[in-house]
């Protein structure tokens, strides 16, 4: 609980005070790290950290309409990466980061498109998505990598998966 607590935290500011306005609101890479929590967490604890963190940094920015969306549509991004894996970058990881793209591109656009009513306007935001989609996924193989370097995400992930049973 206690990482997916700094999880939590780690993805409100990289969410909130790490990123670049944008059409509807702003580009970030606070995905990257949701990403991260994914593959190092129980899916309980990441889909939390992931919707928790991205519902603060709409709330405490100014963009709580966008709240609902971000709440649904970051927890159920983590549901395509794995925690058992003794590795954070692996295939199945690199491979969740495509339907983690087209649920947060489709997600956004089709929320913007119920509360404005209209279907062609918020396709403006979509350039906007996408790069938020790369800039995070960059993010998350870089960490990846790194910490899979260092040995420090087999311990986390091994401790994370021996406590939940």
């Amino acid at each position: 609980m206690c990482i997916a607590g700094v999880f939590t935290a780690v993805i409100f500011v990289f969410t909130a005070y790490v990123h670049i306005p944008s059409h509807t609101g702003y580009t970030h890479i606070g995905d990257g790290f949701i990403f991260l929590a994914a593959a190092m967490l129980p899916t309980p604890y990441a889909a939390f950290a992931g919707a928790f963190g991205a519902v603060l940094a709409d709330c405490l920015t100014g963009y709580a309409l966008w709240a609902p969306a971000s709440a649904v549509i970051k927890a159920v991004t983590v549901l395509f990466f794995t925690y058992k894996s003794g590795k954070l970058l692996n295939v199945r990881n690199v491979l969740a980061l495509l339907p983690a793209w087209v649920i947060c591109i489709g997600g956004y656009y089709l929320y913007e498109s119920v509360i404005t009513g209209n279907f062609i306007a918020p396709a403006a935001g979509i350039p906007g998505y996408i790069t938020q989609c790369a800039l995070s996924s960059a993010l998350y193989i870089i960490l990846a990598a790194a910490l899979d370097k260092t040995g420090f995400a087999a311990k986390a992930v091994g401790a994370a998966a021996g406590k939940m049973k």
